[in-house]
């Protein structure tokens, strides 16, 4: 039997000095980074949660919590390899990625096929069916005044075989 899936994800990380911007596994120029326990990758975060939300695994704070010193500073791209291999032991394919960064500054334009080949490589998939795309608040809210970055994720999976999540 085969079984279609879809899940959502969301984060959020304020931007503060001092730390390098990571969104999409790709840094990118900037005089502020993401606020967090591991890189602060907000777009792989909500990767992840999307995934996991589609296989009905939980979320990243399951795997991942950030009390553990393990993931201190961990690059989200560790994460985001270690859910694909979750949502593959329990039988799933990934159809299809879709991710919204939104952000005031700085412009994410230039820096989204990066972002997208990134993700592409990482989760073993063919970009075609990866989409990263920008939003700005027009200044409205914490993230219109610079305060932060959010993403927004949708995954859509595919399962042919159901196994555990731990096996």
């Amino acid at each position: 039997m085969t079984r279609h899936s879809v899940g959502q994800g969301f984060d959020t990380h304020r931007l503060v000095p001092g730390r390098r911007l990571i969104l999409g596994g790709v840094t990118i120029p900037y005089d502020q980074g993401l606020a967090g326990h591991s890189d602060g990758d907000c777009l792989i975060h909500a990767v992840c949660d999307a995934l996991l939300g589609a296989a009905a695994a939980g979320d990243m704070g399951v795997y991942f919590p950030s009390g553990d010193d393990k993931w201190k500073d961990a690059s989200g791209l560790v994460f985001l390899e270690q859910v694909r291999q979750i949502v593959r032991r329990l039988g799933f394919t990934i159809e299809n990625i879709d991710a919204t960064v939104v952000a005031q500054a700085p412009a994410l334009a230039p820096h989204l096929p990066a972002m997208r080949a990134q993700l592409s490589r990482t989760l073993e998939l063919d970009a075609a069916v990866v989409s990263v795309k920008a939003k700005s608040t027009d200044g409205l809210g914490a993230i219109g005044r610079g305060e932060g970055i959010a993403a927004f994720a949708c995954a859509s999976l595919v399962q042919k075989k159901k196994l555990s999540a731990r096996s």
